[in-house]
């Protein structure tokens, strides 16, 4: 009889997550990974999906608003193989070049912003004395904290033709760049 009651309870549990509809920010983050191509490409890895901040069910609207928080992000890292001259003659597609970073795409929500006229920004900055990498720092106002990420140093490609994308729309920042392609010298 317990059994029986365990087993009608999970078939509730389950019905209702079934009926539950989608939340704003659960259908924002749906429309991100469409934008974004639902399907991964080889060589592409998701990075920091979901939220570090994890606030309880019960607190209560006004105290939700004026806490302060980091955004929800959903991120994507484009990674790749570079087939110039060296690669070519040292490598081949059973034994393939190590991947590189070729570019990212960060998706940000800030669907609670206090002051919705303002535009949450971006900077680049330098990473301590390291010459590799480089700190990405998204700033808005409140109730959100800024968030830094680090990336790769390496100049970006700003042509939108080559991939280049920054929107801010329906409280979504997006931010997809891709790093230039040069030839190799030797």
């Amino acid at each position: 009889m317990l059994k029986r009651k365990s087993v009608e309870i999970l078939e509730q549990t389950m019905n209702a997550k079934k009926a539950r509809t989608p939340t704003t920010q659960e259908n924002m983050k749906l429309k991100a990974m469409r934008a974004m191509g639902a399907a991964l490409d080889e060589g592409d890895a998701l990075f920091g999906a979901g939220s570090e901040v994890s606030l309880d069910s019960q607190v209560k609207w006004w105290n939700d608003k004026y806490l302060t928080r980091k955004p929800e992000y959903l991120n994507l890292i484009r990674t790749g193989f570079v087939w110039n001259k060296y690669n070519r003659t040292h490598y081949d597609r059973d034994n393939p070049p190590p991947k590189i970073v070729q570019g990212y795409k960060f998706n940000l929500f800030f669907p609670d912003l206090v002051d919705k006229s303002k535009v949450p920004q971006y900077v680049f900055e330098k990473d301590g004395t390291s010459t590799d990498t480089c700190l990405l720092r998204f700033y808005s106002g409140p109730p959100y904290q800024d968030i830094v990420f680090r990336i790769v140093n390496k100049d970006l490609e700003y042509s939108p033709k080559k991939g280049f994308m920054s929107t801010f729309d329906n409280g979504t920042l997006r931010l997809y760049f891709n790093f230039k392609q040069y030839p190799y010298r030797r």
